[in-house]
């Protein structure tokens, strides 16, 4: 143990957070994960700042607000200049590394407005979240010739998978007994094994990246934080044997949803609900399909990260490193008449947090569940405090988990806050809904889940009387219904209308604001008498610049 630790933040995608045993699932047992949260804190109120891979991660890997940083969906680029957790972390003489998906797109016009050469080392730190890409791998490019930033198609290559695709052609498909090639993109097709041993699967691979960083970190010798993120369990639903039949139809559990749902008046729910996505997975046999590869990806995953623990342990790794492991979002799998993500309820945006933390000061708090509600802003400030960097309120909107880590006092927040940008979707489509509109807000106090819907009706739940989220009080007339939107209302205005933006207010700025007068700023004072009180100088002691 030394004084600076390393971290391990480990990030899945899609993953929801009731498929863990940790977390109650009946039949999907995982026994690394349930390990790792017995070696720290279980959260269990933990929710993203938006329920789609991109903002989500944005808000993750700044510590900031989608209001605030800007990158409000998949494909919008982070704005040049905006901080990150890697720049943070440099300063501090930490290591900030990639290994695995970022969902991260470059801000290339506001690059070539400022001539930075995208090729730069601050190029690649601009481009790359501000992250050391030692592997990057996004995925999700079915039609792609090749990916231009990941070396998983050159290891298929090498390791004979030939193909002008090998992502899609092995790892995201898979092959009937007849021998046809067919791909996982149709859900029908989900039962089937990917067409790739799975020690060659992209989660193994990742996995195999991950210890060669670390590896080389031992040699390298600077303190450091490697972000290993998962493309999986995120669709193509599709996993190698064996775990493409561990799991059938009896491991299911029944879809949480109801006809007064389905029947909903609400214009943007019934949108919702008639997009394809959730046309799709609310057939039964689509879930049927689906849920066991879903299920098999996550115990894929469970497994190799046993390995990655052990392989740790045997290095001496783990006695040093904190382990932080969460998604960037759920998916709805049926629930609620929806598929995919995009929405509020929990099976979207709450995700599954564990911390592990193997400091002396964190030993009273192993293997508890803390019920805190937390954000995943919430990281960023908890790893810079780890590793020794300079808090910075004025950038930062996280707040420090260290405190309910190591049971201390000093960790508190009323609500969370999570925001989608809907503008390119088939919602907006069908309603007609602007660019500018097609937003929605929720926030959540712990009891009431309130959804601001531009244009639109809110949507309600009462989390306490109703935790599984099937009856809307949005419009309900009942006073306690009445005043908690109203109290929701003032919440979201303060939240939305206190500074955010002001990543230059550094100290050194704020201390040289409260002098103005010192420099030779002089409003507002009758005679030198007056200036020699509030300033503690005389006025003829100002420099020539500053004299009247």
């Amino acid at each position: 143990m030394t004084d600076t630790p390393n971290v391990l933040w480990i990030m899945a995608d899609q993953l929801r957070f009731d498929y863990l045993s940790c977390y109650g699932h009946p039949h999907l047992h995982t026994p690394h994960i349930d390990a790792l949260a017995k070696r720290g804190v279980q959260f269990d109120h933990a929710y993203v700042q938006s329920p789609v891979c991109g903002p989500s991660r944005m808000s993750a890997y700044t510590g900031r607000y989608v209001r605030s940083h800007g990158s409000t969906w998949n494909g919008m680029p982070l704005r040049i200049g905006e901080p990150t957790l890697g720049d943070h972390l440099r300063e501090a003489g930490a290591r900030a590394v990639l290994v695995g998906k970022t969902h991260m797109i470059a801000d290339k016009e506001g690059m070539a407005w400022l001539g930075i050469d995208p090729e730069s080392e601050i190029g690649v730190h601009r481009s790359e979240c501000g992250f050391e890409p030692f592997e990057r791998d996004d995925g999700l490019h079915p039609d792609s010739a090749r990916q231009n930033w990941s070396a998983y198609d050159d290891y298929l290559l090498a390791h004979g998978y030939d193909s002008d695709n090998p992502w899609e052609d092995f790892a995201n498909s898979g092959v009937d007994e007849t021998g046809e090639l067919l791909s996982a993109w149709l859900l029908k097709n989900s039962r089937l094994p990917a067409n790739v041993p799975e020690e060659h699967s992209e989660t193994a691979y990742m996995t195999d990246r991950a210890m060669e960083f670390m590896e080389d970190a031992m040699q390298d010798g600077r303190p450091w934080m490697c972000h290993l993120s998962y493309i999986k369990p995120h669709w193509p639903y599709i996993v190698p044997a064996p775990y493409h039949d561990m799991y059938n139809e009896t491991h299911i559990v029944d879809p949480i949803r109801s006809d007064a749902e389905r029947k909903t008046d609400h214009p943007l729910m019934g949108a919702y609900l008639d997009a394809r996505v959730c046309r799709s997975f609310s057939r039964d046999h689509v879930r049927e399909h689906v849920i066991p590869a879903y299920m098999g990806l996550i115990k894929q995953l469970d497994d190799n990260l046993g390995r990655l623990f052990a392989w740790m342990d045997e290095k001496g790794l783990s006695e040093n490193t904190i382990i932080a492991f969460t998604s960037d979002h759920g998916d709805y799998m049926g629930d609620h008449w929806m598929g995919d993500k995009d929405f509020y309820h929990d099976m979207a945006v709450k995700v599954p947090l564990i911390i592990a933390d193997p400091r002396p000061a964190a030993d009273a708090t192993r293997g508890t569940v803390s019920d805190a509600l937390v954000e995943m802003i919430d990281l960023a400030p908890t790893i810079m405090n780890a590793l020794g960097c300079t808090p910075k309120p004025h950038i930062i909107e996280g707040r420090d988990l260290t405190p309910i880590l190591h049971d201390r006092a000093g960790f508190s927040r009323q609500y969370v806050i999570s925001e989608h940008d809907y503008h390119w979707s088939e919602m907006a489509a069908s309603l007609g809904v602007s660019q500018e509109d097609a937003h929605t807000t929720m926030i959540f106090d712990g009891r009431w889940k309130y959804i601001i819907c531009e244009g639109f009706a809110p949507v309600l739940f009462d989390l306490q009387n109703d935790p599984n989220e099937l009856n809307d009080l949005g419009r309900s007339d009942g006073p306690e219904h009445v005043e908690a939107r109203a109290r929701m209302d003032a919440a979201l205005l303060r939240w939305a209308t206190r500074h955010h933006t002001r990543v230059t207010a550094t100290p050194s700025v704020l201390a040289r604001q409260k002098t103005a007068a010192k420099d030779g700023i002089l409003i507002g004072f009758w005679d030198e008498e007056e200036y020699l009180s509030a300033t503690g100088q005389a006025f003829g002691d100002l420099a020539p610049s500053g004299k009247r």
